[in-house]
Order: structure tokens, then sequence, then C-alpha cells
């Protein structure tokens, strides 16, 4: 077992939980001092392990690094939960899946995740259920679909349109649905942040 991949994987999926480390051992049951004594060399047992990744949802194999799963070439990268098109909820609640991104997007420190669509405001170019790709950014070019985080807990997939006061609106597809434009003081306050811009769209046949 390679135990700085272990513990780096355990700090990796709580992460993606938004929760603490000590605390995911505590609330698995493997005991606060779990990854202190992985960290000394001490090999835990595999029913440690399996309860470690029960608790966080993936399956041992992932949670050691002993296999990534993905094609020669490319990456895996987490989806992390649900983007709303419509009214935002909490975007990352889970692991929901894996997909695979060519290796070399990754380059010059470049970071993706993957975030399940969920609601209609962006129908027809998004549909409930698909997976959109994003690059992880705070920035993006007038016109970009963003995940945009807004009063810091809350995500919605829109259409992001950069005004000449600073200021931005965060424009639905489906007409059905209104825009909503946010001052520069708006978006200092409430706070309103980009979090990645969509660079891909997965869709399953069904």
């Amino acid at each position: 077992m390679n135990s700085e991949k272990f513990v780096q994987n355990i700090k990796m999926f709580c992460d993606a939980k938004h929760i603490k480390p000590t605390v995911a051992c505590r609330e698995s049951g493997v005991g606060t001092s779990f990854i202190n004594n992985v960290e000394r060399g001490q090999t835990p047992s595999v029913a440690k392990v399996q309860m470690l990744a029960d608790y966080l949802g993936v399956t041992t194999s992932e949670l050691l690094g002993e296999e990534t799963g993905a094609s020669p070439g490319a990456v895996r990268i987490s989806v992390l939960g649900t983007i709303p098109a419509g009214i935002p909820i909490d975007a990352v609640e889970d692991i929901l899946d894996w997909e695979e991104i060519p290796a070399s997007w990754t380059t010059g420190d470049r970071e993706y995740f993957g975030l399940r669509v969920k609601g209609d405001s962006m129908y027809p170019r998004y549909l409930e259920g698909d997976t959109v790709i994003l690059r992880k950014q705070s920035t993006c070019d007038s016109g970009d679909d963003c995940a945009v985080m807004v009063n810091g807990n809350d995500a919605t997939l829109k259409q992001v349109i950069l005004r000449g006061d600073r200021g931005l609106e965060l424009r639905p597809v489906n007409t059905a649905y209104p825009p909503k434009s946010y001052s520069p003081a708006e978006i200092e306050s409430l706070p309103v942040q980009i979090i990645g811009v969509v660079v891909e769209l997965r869709r399953k046949i069904k």
C-alpha cells in the first residue's frame, strides 16, 4: 500500500464532500487517529479501509489508489454533484460519477471537474442529467457557460454576460426563466463567483 497516496486520496474525497478528514474518520468509525497511524507506517485493516470507503461513497480501490480506471493518455475527474439549471441549490453534494478527459488538458496546472445538470433553465442546450466538464477558473469571457456560486454556497449553470459597468448577467437559455443581473457592489457583497467554465458536454444515450 502506498501510504502517501492513500492519505492524499482520503483528503481529496473528504474535500469533495466538504468535510474534514478527522470528522470522516470519527463518523465512519475508524478513529480520529487513523490518518496519523497510516502516516507513521501502520498498515490499516481491510475492515477499516472498507468502513472509510463506504462512508465516503467510493470503492476501496479508489481510496487506496490501486487503480485509476483511466484509458492510456487520459485522466479521470470526479463528477462532484449537481448543478441546478433553475433554482440554485448546493452545488457539490457528493461524488456521483467519474469521467475521463485527455491528459493533455491538465498541462500548466489546469484543473477540471464534472458537475451534473439539474433543472431545465438551460434547455435545450443542456438537459437534466447531462454532465458538464468545467475548467476550474474564476474568470470567463462574456458569453461563456459557467458554474457560478451565488451567496457563497449556491451554484447555478448559466451563460455569463459581462457588462460594461463591471457587473454581470446570468442568462438562462430557456426563455421561461428570467435573467438575473448583478451590480459590481452585489458581486462583491453577496458574493457572486465564477467557479468554472464549461468546456464539454457529456450526454448519455438512454
